[in-house]
């Protein structure tokens, strides 16, 4: 198991994330960091032998006391993995957005757009069903449809299989591919 991981192992604990936080404030000992917990003392040592295998805390001598110290550095390696990850999902949801933006609009300028020359008077409207009613220009007659003007599947305007260029295919993960015939 690599560092990030059991940083993150470690974190996923409520307890050791209460003794991380507290630890932000100042180095502490044993009794210190054990007081707010309805814990044994071997309990919360066991917890600070996780924090310290995982690199995110150390433990000195000072004469008969062992202050544990927040080491930094781990703490700081697993924000920079969450940061880049957010950045890149903030990036990704950004295009998508713009995307759903751009499938909205199409529909509204379209409607918009004239279709053909305008029918003298008193002839047949344009995209009259064959009950007699009419619907809206440019839309299709009643029972079929149009194909949607998108571009072809599995890629977006720009040419690529996503907007980013990486494969959001199987779940939206990168390095996950999907399957399907």
């Amino acid at each position: 198991m690599d560092q990030l991981d059991a940083a993150f192992t470690a974190l996923a604990d409520p307890t050791r994330r209460a003794i991380v936080t507290r630890l932000a404030r100042g180095d502490a000992t044993v009794n210190e960091l054990a007081a707010p917990f309805d814990m044994t003392l071997p309990a919360i040592s066991k917890h600070l032998k996780v924090l310290e295998r995982c690199g995110l805390i150390s433990r000195t001598r000072r004469a008969q006391f062992r202050p544990c110290h927040l080491e930094r550095p781990a703490l700081d390696a697993a924000m920079s993995w969450i940061e880049e990850n957010r950045r890149i999902w903030a990036q990704r949801f950004d295009k998508l957005d713009a995307h759903l933006r751009d499938i909205q609009r199409a529909p509204a300028q379209e409607e918009a757009a004239p279709h053909g020359a305008p029918s003298p008077p008193g002839a047949a409207p344009q995209g009259g069903s064959a009950q007699g009613g009419s619907a809206p220009p440019g839309a299709a007659p009643h029972g079929t449809s149009r194909p949607p003007e998108t571009a072809p599947r599995g890629t977006s305007p720009s040419g690529s299989g996503s907007p980013s260029g990486t494969s959001l295919s199987g779940g939206g993960f990168p390095g996950r591919e999907r399957n399907d015939p």
